[in-house]
């Protein structure tokens, strides 16, 4: 393994968030902030509590969800279709270092700047609401494989798209309605039956159920399946992000 050549990929994606720190990290704290404003005053002063827990406590989970399952998209996405829109790919290509070590190092970066993003939002909505975290080693076990598995989704996102337009169209058209519709915001348990087995089919539900045990100890689903579900999501993106590399799709052509 390459460590050099891994640290040297990490570093500089790193390098580029701190010189933009503000489209980086502050601007995705501060819209985020704007959601739970919104969601916590107008929504909140409707609903009280769910199962026992204060509206605007429940909605943190799932507001560290929706911005770190978007920033890992997008810093994943954006870092390796950069060196595919100027042309350095082939630099990485050519080099004495094999796929795993470059997906390490652009992956890592962005999982750590996603990270970064939820740790921080979770110390400013601690400002807001009283938060609590039954689990605390649960929460950082899931919030960690959550910044993971989304920055190699967002990684394949990269490589497939052809344009700056592409490169929007999924995390927009298909991943933002799945966290809005995963029990952000709300408990399954809220809807119509027919609509909570449904909404089961939501990858994103489990994502955010088994966040949400780690702080309250409620979940919609079990902890198990939660588990399940992101470690097969995991798997999956890394078999396709082999799959790339060993066929050359989309980045020799």
């Amino acid at each position: 393994m390459n460590w050099r050549a891994i640290a040297a990929i990490y570093q500089f994606e790193m390098a580029r968030t701190f010189r933009t720190i503000w489209q980086s990290i502050v601007s995705p704290v501060i819209s985020t902030s704007l959601y739970f404003v919104v969601f916590g005053t107008a929504i909140g002063s409707r609903i009280d509590e769910v199962e026992g827990v204060s509206y605007g406590a429940f909605i943190v989970p799932g507001l560290i969800m929706l911005s770190v399952i978007m920033q890992a998209i997008s810093n994943a996405s954006f870092g390796i279709y950069f060196p595919k829109f100027i042309g350095t790919i082939y630099e990485y290509l050519s080099a004495p270092i094999n796929f795993l070590e470059i997906v390490i190092g652009f992956v890592g970066a962005a999982a750590t700047k996603s990270l970064m993003i939820g740790l921080i939002i979770l110390a400013t909505a601690a400002l807001f609401v009283d938060v609590q975290i039954l689990h605390p080693l649960a929460m950082i076990s899931f919030l960690v494989l959550t910044c993971l598995s989304f920055s190699l989704m967002g990684f394949i996102i990269g490589i497939w798209a052809k344009n700056f337009e592409q490169l929007q169209l999924v995390p927009l058209l298909i991943v933002t309605p799945l966290v809005f519709l995963g029990g952000s915001f709300y408990s399954i348990s809220m809807l119509p039956p027919i609509w909570q087995n449904i909404t089961l089919f939501n990858p994103v539900v489990y994502l955010v159920s088994g966040f949400r045990w780690s702080f309250f100890g409620m979940a919609d689903v079990a902890l198990g399946w939660s588990l399940l579900a992101i470690a097969g999501f995991t798997l999956l993106c890394l078999g396709i992000i082999w799959w790339i590399f060993r066929t050359g799709w989309r980045i020799k052509s």
